[in-house]
């Protein structure tokens, strides 16, 4: 996926004035975050759940040595391989291997953002092996030419009149706005993919070092027949994922759904271990894992390690005001909403992605509804930070800044400046008590309105009402 992030001022802005992307994230706002809500409701002891997973994923991160070499003596035991890449362009070079070693002509994939992440896809194209998204949100994308916008929901952005016009168009029929129709019709292309390609592609949500077992978490069962099927099943993961052991998984599962849909359980939640035994069935002949690291190692140790904790559930972007204004594709990489500030400029560098850091009001919704209690907000800052130290931000705001700590600094020059701000702006609210204009600010002004402060500071209305405490 190209990367586009020094774009986000101008993308936001067209994503706000998108009547079509803004009536499509209608369903975010009414969907996901309100499902998750009755979902711990349902679930007294869940902020209990959240306080153990928080622990587990700690101790993980203090030994994630420890932990996947374990995880790789155990696959190799089941008969399987680890692979491991430092960058995106070495995990991308072990899968083509891996490709190539079966003469692989087509790929299918479940859901990886991953994959994304390095540019697999593309890659696989460009060395002669048809890669095949069989996630329904992932496969209209890629009939469209599209990336996700949402993690979990990645076709987020789109309407059913999009998604009928693009069958139209991909698979000759008529256009038709009858779900169950087009759901006929993407499962009629896709059987047919899954039976004849010659190698399988998932990610991974857990890697569990107890056993060397994958876990992947989906609604639809496009994951179980692109491992099952294939004679080769690759999965494509990050460091971070792997966990202890089975009683762990039970209580990661817990919290998964509920935090991502709202669900009490996906639908789907498979476990693989290992290629195909004497006895089994079915299954791969051959199992590989492929572990991504592309910057994930050097977060291990400093102020970002809270955010190797993320099981990517998606509850942060769906509770969060910016994304549900300008959708996912703004922040011009893999990863958006507020875990994707934080983890994109880890990956692509704070230089080419300061703006995403500052997409945030700092309301901690975001921490709130965390499962595993990242400080979003507070690596947020972190980045912010960084960014000021290597003179990224704009001129106004750095000279904004300045005149704020000048100001700050000195008690008494600013509490006046605060007494004629509060003056000033009553005035110009006049008799609607709301601001909607102020000088050097139209930008913020443009989406909201202030509270007009009533012509009193809140240093002068604490005062008083200390007064009126003592009076009484």
């Amino acid at each position: 996926m190209e990367i586009k992030t020094e774009n986000f001022s101008r993308a936001a802005n067209e994503a706000i004035s998108d009547s079509h992307l803004q009536q499509a994230l209608k369903n975010l706002k009414k969907g996901f975050a309100a499902q998750r809500v009755q979902a711990i409701a349902n679930l007294p002891e869940f902020y209990e759940l959240t306080e153990q997973a928080t622990q587990v994923k700690n101790e993980v991160l203090k030994n994630l040595d420890l932990y996947l070499n374990c995880f790789e003596e155990k696959v190799i035991a089941n008969k399987g391989q680890v692979h491991w890449a430092s960058t995106a362009e070495e995990a991308c070079e072990a899968v083509l291997n891996i490709c190539k070693a079966v003469n692989a002509q087509t790929v299918t994939k479940g859901k990886s953002m991953v994959s994304e992440e390095i540019n697999l896809n593309e890659f696989l194209q460009k060395n002669g092996i048809d890669p095949i998204e069989t996630d329904l949100g992932e496969y209209i994308l890629q009939l469209r030419n599209d990336h996700p916008s949402h993690i979990i929901a990645p076709a987020i952005h789109l309407n059913l009149e999009d998604v009928s016009a693009i069958f139209a168009e991909k698979h000759g029929t008529k256009k038709t706005h009858d779900p169950a129709e087009l759901m006929r019709q993407a499962r009629s292309e896709l059987r047919e993919k899954f039976i004849k390609a010659d190698v399988g592609i998932t990610g991974a949500n857990f890697c569990i070092a107890e056993t060397g077992s994958t876990v992947i978490v989906t609604n639809e069962g496009n994951g179980d027949l692109t491992q099952t099927l294939p004679k080769v099943h690759i999965v494509v993961t990050s460091i971070e994922k792997v966990i202890p052991n089975l009683a762990d998984l039970s209580l990661f599962l817990r919290l998964l759904a509920r935090s991502a849909t709202g669900q009490e359980f996906a639908v789907y939640n498979t476990i693989s271990t290992g290629p195909k035994q004497q006895d089994d069935v079915d299954g791969p002949e051959q199992f590989h894992v492929v572990f991504v690291d592309n910057g994930r190692s050097k977060m291990l140790g400093g102020p970002l390690q809270p955010m190797l904790r993320c099981i990517k559930c998606s509850a942060c972007m769906n509770n969060c005001p910016v994304y549900g204004a300008i959708g996912g594709h703004a922040y011009g990489w893999v990863y958006p909403g507020p875990m994707g500030a934080v983890f994109t400029p880890q990956m692509i560098g704070i230089n080419r992605s300061s703006r995403l850091p500052n997409a945030s009001t700092l309301c901690g919704k975001c921490e709130e509804v965390c499962p595993v209690k990242i400080p979003i907000p507070k690596l947020l800052r972190y980045w912010r930070e960084r960014s000021h130290q290597q003179k990224l931000d704009s001129q106004g705001s750095r000279l904004g800044l300045a005149i704020w700590n000048y100001i700050s600094m000195r008690p008494r020059f600013y509490r006046l400046v605060l007494t004629i701000s509060a003056f000033s702006m009553n005035r110009l609210s006049g008799t609607k008590g709301f601001i909607r204009k102020l000088p050097f600010a139209s930008s913020w002004f443009r989406f909201r309105h202030m509270p007009s402060p009533e012509g009193k500071t809140f240093i002068s209305q604490l005062k008083e009402n200390k007064y009126k405490r003592q009076e009484h």
